[in-house]
């Protein structure tokens, strides 16, 4: 960026960038639950409020593993509000929510009622819906700040 502006192609690769980074939340984020529900589904079923219950889970594989893919998932978000607007993250990375019931469907053969289905797709539908009210600007549309991280 030259004196606040972006050129054109900054701006398009800064585009392409968000969606590489979008991939990747829509990746971890649903992959880190179902990880972490088929580890947790494996433990006893007793929860209780003693913290050495949930300690002793996270040596689990699975549980580590979906703990770690969360946190990729939280860390690769945060790349990406930098890059773009809530109102175009927001709408876009609730189409995790779908995909997690599709995992959790043939994955973890779970029952999934059609309410649970009406309700996954009312949660994308509604951000979406709220996402592009909320904004201008077309979808997909990244954001114009001035900001420039650099790295220490």
């Amino acid at each position: 960026m030259r004196n606040g502006t972006e050129t054109k192609s900054e701006k398009g690769s800064r585009t392409l960038r968000a969606y590489r980074i979008l991939g990747f939340v829509l990746i971890l984020r649903p992959l880190g639950n179902l990880s972490l529900a088929f580890g947790m589904k494996h433990l006893a079923s007793t929860v209780a409020l003693n913290p050495l219950i949930y300690l002793k889970a996270m040596l689990n594989p699975y549980v580590s593993g979906g703990i770690t893919m969360l946190i990729l998932g939280l860390l690769m978000r945060m790349a990406l509000l930098s890059l773009a607007d809530l109102s175009f993250v927001l709408p876009l990375t609730a189409l995790g929510y779908i995909i997690s019931t599709v995992l959790g469907k043939t994955i973890l053969h779970e029952q999934v009622s059609l309410a649970r289905w009406l309700g996954a797709f009312l949660i994308f539908a509604g951000t979406a819906i709220v996402g592009s009210a909320a904004h201008g600007e077309p979808a997909g549309a990244v954001c114009d700040n001035d900001v420039e991280l650099t790295s220490a």
